[in-house]
């Protein structure tokens, strides 16, 4: 049995909503899976990912494979880099506490982007919505004459 970290499509018809699972590569889509190891909406700005990372971290190290979508996920929450500094523990090219310091470090960085991201989305909604209490003036065929 091979398995797969994959999304499990959810929500109505063109509003998608997803369950990051591990499943048997055999399995359909929304099927039978082994774990739910997180949620994904990619229709807000950025999109909202909530993931255990210690289970995800788990199963990549048991071999499961993600599909390229949560390949991209894991390394936007940095599963696949946390897994990467785990293997130089691994190797003895560093201690554990500096692969979390290194760690700690980046996700720092990480969440001060996605906050600037997350106001960046905000400002540009607010700027398409128009200044507040102004409403647009109304434009009239013909000139405005007779």
């Amino acid at each position: 049995m091979s398995a797969k970290i994959r999304l499990q499509r959810h929500g109505s018809k063109k509003r998608p909503f997803y369950f990051i699972v591990v499943a048997d590569s055999r399995a359909p889509r929304d099927g039978k899976f082994i774990q739910k190891l997180g949620t994904y909406n990619p229709l807000t700005v950025p999109a909202t990912i909530q993931l255990d990372r210690q289970k995800a971290l788990e199963w990549l190290n048991k071999g499961a494979t993600p599909t390229d979508t949560v390949r991209r996920i894991l390394s936007f929450k940095g599963v696949l880099y946390l897994k990467h500094l785990l293997r130089g523990v691994g190797l003895g090219l560093f201690d554990e506490a500096t692969a979390m310091e290194k760690f700690t470090s980046w996700s720092a960085e990480h969440d001060v982007q996605v906050k600037k991201r997350q106001e960046e989305a905000a400002r540009q909604k607010r700027a398409r919505r128009g200044a507040p209490g102004r409403r647009p003036e109304r434009r009239t065929e013909g000139g405005g004459e007779g």
